[in-house]
């Protein structure tokens, strides 16, 4: 797998490679700081993540361009800017979605798996304001939301082989449901009234079945599927 990281900004571009290599350690990383290189090195990459604002070129001229480069990779952009308009507009241009960088650390592993795996991610804001406006496309989730309901397809879909659902018992999908709500082990326990242990043996058992890696690669398959 080939990913491209663009941003003016050194600590940011290892923050992410430091992230991707957590979650694809056979990916090959490209670093570039302005928009002149990402147009360059975007043609045969895997999956692109780059800053809205970088030299080179104004924000939207930026992107559209280095849509046009690779028109069939997904480019997921992370950034500080949140100008609902400019956000807005760059959407329509078939982008990935949109990570703010102030997010926490699983949050931001959260969205790259969902867009690895064929997904649109948005924080609940701006994809509250798409909704009401129409402008929601197929395939977009936010965090801490179901699917809307207007859309019949997945809002994520998993790049893993369907699971078979159904086989996850009640108690399977109390655990999971908590681990959605951020609880740990011990509070997972506490809630549902079961040893540590037995909560540990139900996530394996949930990661199993819902073919994921993680505890984050969990929630985002189950909240595409509006298990949780």
């Amino acid at each position: 797998m080939k990913i491209l990281i663009a941003d003016d900004h050194a600590l940011m571009q290892a923050a992410l490679a430091g992230m991707v290599a957590m979650i694809a350690p056979e990916a090959c990383t490209t670093r570039v700081g302005d928009f002149p290189a990402a147009w360059a090195a975007a043609p045969g990459q895997d999956l692109i993540l780059a800053d809205l604002v970088m030299p080179g070129a104004a924000p939207v001229e930026g992107i559209r361009a280095l849509r046009a480069a690779a028109p069939a990779t997904p480019l997921l952009v992370v950034t500080g800017t949140e100008e609902d308009a400019m956000l807005l507009t760059l959407l329509a241009l078939g982008i990935a979605g949109f990570v703010p960088k102030s997010v926490s650390g699983p949050v931001l592993e959260a969205a790259i798996r969902l867009v690895m795996a064929g997904g649109i991610y948005l924080p609940a804001r701006l994809a509250a304001l798409a909704l009401a406006r129409g402008e929601l496309p197929p395939g977009a989730w936010a965090p801490g939301a179901a699917p809307p309901a207007a859309q019949t397809a997945p809002a994520i879909r998993s790049a893993a082989p369907s699971p078979a659902v159904a086989e996850l018992t009640p108690r399977q999908l109390a655990v999971l449901a908590a681990i959605g709500d951020g609880l740990n082990t011990k509070e997972i326990a506490t809630r549902l009234a079961i040893a540590p242990a037995t909560v540990k043996a139900h996530t394996a058992a949930i990661l199993d079945l819902l073919g994921a890696s993680n505890r984050a690669h969990a929630i985002a398959i189950a909240r595409a599927r509006a298990l949780i």
